[in-house]
């Protein structure tokens, strides 16, 4: 039985609206459960240009790939300054496999936007 049938055996909706929520089935029971909050992180980083795009098209024709200001920070702390990643977590008071997520996040955004010529908005804080 799929997700939607096991909705409607719950009751009739008009509309299903669900946000970064995990929802599973378990024994006929529909749970709905919510993330943890994210973490406040350190940054130390401010960027002097906020967007980057590839040379020759208007920026109306372009997509953009949004990275967030820990992403940038994550970026810096390993890229330009090379530290490892315990150094950038215990600076950016996170853990480290969080901080390997958010640089694989990170780069991968890079990569996608230079090899698919996108451009890149830094989001504010």
């Amino acid at each position: 039985m799929n997700f939607l049938n096991k909705l409607n055996q719950c009751g009739n909706f008009d509309y299903i609206f669900i946000t970064f929520a995990k929802v599973f089935i378990f024994k006929d029971i529909l749970y709905i459960t919510m993330p943890r909050p994210k973490k406040e992180r350190k940054i130390n980083c401010d960027p002097t240009a906020y967007y980057f795009k590839p040379r020759g098209i208007p920026l109306r024709e372009l997509e953009e790939v949004i990275l967030e200001h820990d992403e940038v920070e994550a970026i810096r702390l390993a890229d330009k300054e090379g530290l490892n990643h315990e150094e950038c977590a215990e600076l950016m008071e996170i853990s480290r496999p969080t901080f390997g997520r958010i640089l694989k996040k990170a780069r991968n955004k890079i990569a996608e936007s230079l090899l698919d010529g996108k451009a890149i908005k830094i989001n504010d804080i």
